[in-house]
């Protein structure tokens, strides 16, 4: 499945996305603790946390994952929405908490 189409089935608000969208998503990785993420979760992985610092961005853009989505209606800032846009990182958002995302997404995605 590709990050528009999860967007889309998911009825998540895309906050970046700057042409990115078609890129098909292989894994999904829930976790809030940054150097853990960067050893465990996969490449065109959907990851979902709660964090909102810039630091996301970093971690993205490190394991190459598809996107990120912020659980329970996170709010976060414009300097990371224009980090997230340089770097070319799409970051999604829904008011589910991780578990109800974790498996939204994986029913939706099949994976």
């Amino acid at each position: 499945m590709k990050v528009s189409e999860l967007a889309k089935a998911l009825d998540l608000k895309v906050i970046t996305d700057k042409g990115f969208a078609d890129r098909e998503i292989k894994s999904c990785y829930v976790g809030d603790l940054l150097s853990w993420v960067m050893g465990r979760a996969g490449q065109d992985s959907v990851w979902i946390t709660i964090m909102s610092n810039v630091n996301i961005v970093a971690v993205a853009a490190l394991v190459d994952m598809a996107c990120i989505l912020l659980a329970e209606g996170v709010a976060i800032d414009e300097e990371v929405i224009k980090k997230a846009d340089s770097q070319g990182i799409i970051i999604l958002s829904t008011d589910k908490n991780s578990y109800e995302a974790a498996i939204a997404v994986h029913k939706a995605a099949a994976i």
